[in-house]
């Protein structure tokens, strides 16, 4: 297998994986903030590290993977405000309905999912730390990182402390000593959330929060840090400010990031209402044809969403690749002695076996990975074909082949369905009216089952039934 290739935003270029402790990879992915319902640019994250966690895994490394929840924010006290809810119980529904979208979508779960409101203790100790390395300071009950106190800020995102603005990405506090400066602590408001805290009631500000719980998970030091490319800056800038200020550490030792899903060529998000919650998605399509979807490009690129490109991932898995699956599960079956792949055919289908492993070692080039899958299916069509040849094709290798391509992907094989009797009576009718040539009945049944949502392909190895 050859090296596992990724793209570190830190350096800009891409890089040969090697874990700080062999065997062993220690990941932390943002979350979300769980004010909402989760959306299709939320999948397309998850869905990248959950692929990210599955090639590390099938190179037999052990992956300790974090993911947070911001479970107290200024969005969600204000949506509790709203509907006059307590905002820290309004989070909850929202991470149910984060589980439940990722299950669906085949998400193996986080090794541990810390939320903000139970990770005080370790906030307040990173904030301390970073007091006492004179790179914060307190200011009527708030206390605020120092940028130019890091003058290694900016590295992550290739920006320079002194062409930075305050403004639309800056907040603006006249608490600041700098406008740069960014709030590690909120001194308490009357009717929000607060802790007691060496300098007076309040709660973390939005950056403290991932880096101290990913020290406390992880250590001060670790393999990789992820996320959306919204959050390069400023939450990764300031969070590698802080754990470096504090540690004098590393931090992550490779950054990753993905692009963004857009519509219409801009960015999907709730902040420009464009998004599409993954719950009204599903009610469209199978959640495995929306991970197909995700994964038809390049994670840093950008992936545009339609329902004209729901439908080609649909055509494309599940007619295409569960038809091709299905073919040889069903020869399988129906074969009474399996014989070895041997020469031309065996050198295709090592190839392309080939092609899969080196695209997904390549930085995850997952459009190269599906090409080879479909690659896979032709030869299974092309094999289908050809009924002598087909009798000797090792059909258990082929599916096993396909098999792994899905499962390194996430993406669920179909189960064989068991088709009712009346069904199947009604294929045997129809298979015997055309070995009699009475193709009027065939037809005529054949139209019964469309009626009835179904559709009977012909094959060498006999008739299959789809559903439309």
């Amino acid at each position: 297998m050859s090296d596992l290739v990724l793209h570190n935003t830190m350096t800009g270029r891409k890089e040969t994986f090697t874990p700080l402790k062999a065997g062993d990879v220690r990941l932390y992915v943002c979350g979300i903030t769980p004010y909402d319902d989760v959306h299709l640019g939320h999948a397309r994250c998850y869905v990248v590290f959950d692929l990210l966690k599955r090639v590390l895994e099938r190179r037999g490394l052990n992956v300790r993977h974090i993911q947070n929840f911001t479970d107290i924010d200024d969005k969600i006290i204000d949506r509790a405000k709203k509907t006059n809810a307590d905002p820290l119980a309004f989070p909850e529904p929202y991470i149910q309905n984060y589980f439940d979208m990722m299950s669906r979508l085949n998400v193996k779960p986080a090794d541990r999912y810390p939320r903000v409101t139970q990770s005080i203790p370790s906030i307040m100790r990173l904030i301390d730390r970073l007091m006492r390395a004179k790179m914060a300071y307190a200011a009527k009950g708030s206390v605020f990182f120092s940028v130019r106190a890091f003058p290694a800020y900016g590295q992550l995102s290739k920006r320079k402390i002194d062409e930075l603005e305050s403004g639309a990405r800056v907040e603006v506090d006249p608490d600041k000593k700098d406008p740069l400066d960014f709030v590690l602590w909120k001194a308490a408001k009357a009717g929000e959330p607060s802790w007691s805290s060496p300098w007076g009631l309040g709660r973390p500000g939005w950056h403290i929060e991932c880096s101290a719980m990913a020290i406390e998970h992880l250590g001060e030091e670790f393999d990789i840090h992820g996320g959306g490319q919204d959050l390069i800056f400023p939450h990764h800038e300031n969070e590698i400010a802080q754990a470096v200020g504090a540690t004098g550490k590393r931090f992550a030792k490779l950054w990753m990031h993905n692009g963004f899903v857009t519509i219409n060529e801009e960015k999907m998000s709730k902040s420009l209402g464009n998004f599409f919650a993954l719950k009204d998605v599903f009610a469209k399509v199978d959640p495995v044809v929306v991970r197909y979807f995700l994964l038809s490009q390049h994670y840093r690129s950008p992936l545009n969403y339609s329902d004209q490109e729901l439908d080609a991932a649909k055509a494309a898995w599940s007619d295409r690749v569960c038809g091709a699956y299905r073919i040889a599960l069903d020869r399988e079956k129906n074969q009474a002695v399996a014989r070895p792949v041997e020469g031309r055919l065996r050198k295709e289908i090592d190839d392309i076996a080939a092609e899969f492993e080196k695209s997904l070692s390549d930085d995850l080039n997952t459009s190269g990975a599906l090409g080879a899958l479909n690659k896979m299916c032709t030869v299974i069509y092309e094999m289908d074909k050809v009924t002598p040849v087909a009798n000797e094709v090792d059909w258990k290798g082929l599916s096993n082949e396909m098999l792994s391509m899905m499962e390194a992907l996430g993406l669920k094989a179909p189960v064989e369905e068991e088709w009712p009797s009346e069904l199947l009576a009604m294929v045997s009718e129809r298979e015997k009216a055309r070995k009699e040539r009475n193709w009027a009945k065939s037809d005529e049944i054949r139209d019964r089952l469309k009626a009835k949502g179904f559709l009977v392909e012909d094959s060498s190895s006999g008739p299959r039934l789809k559903r439309i």
